[in-house]
């Protein structure tokens, strides 16, 4: 038997999409509730500090969309477009944020950001999995 050639993933393959996308989700829906409880004026604020243009209008898309996306991703409903668009979200912020902090997270940097990016881009090329509304209103 070979040790490095293990099968065990065959029979549980399905899982991996499931637990990806409720995890990430789960990540979204927090930080985009964390904002709520901010408020959009406290999230137009930091916007604003950002230089970005139009705050309050960015607060209430940015909300949103980590809420609303964060819920979506987690059902595995419009799976493809979601993680797009939430993909869009972490590189704004990785780039925006967190890349002049360097790498780790501890620092401010842009680990994490990078990390949600990089599952956001792996969903939106697999798909939602077996186990999502995604498949159920294909069926």
């Amino acid at each position: 038997m070979n040790i490095l050639n293990c099968r065990c993933g065959d029979r549980v393959a399905d899982v991996a999409p499931l637990i990806l996308r409720v995890v990430t989700g789960l990540v979204f829906l927090m930080h985009g509730w964390q904002k709520v409880g901010m408020g959009v004026a406290g999230v137009t604020g930091f916007l604003g500090s950002l230089g970005f243009p139009a705050p309050e209008v960015m607060a209430v898309l940015l909300i949103a969309v980590e809420v609303g996306g964060g819920l979506l991703l987690i059902l595995g409903a419009f799976t493809h477009w979601v993680s797009k668009v939430l993909a869009f979200v972490a590189l704004v912020a990785l780039l925006t944020v967190h890349l002049s902090k360097g790498f780790f997270v501890s620092g401010g940097g842009y680990e994490f950001a990078l990390l949600l990016l990089a599952a956001c881009i792996a969903l939106a090329l697999t798909g939602p999995g077996k186990w999502s509304v995604d498949r159920a209103w294909r069926k």
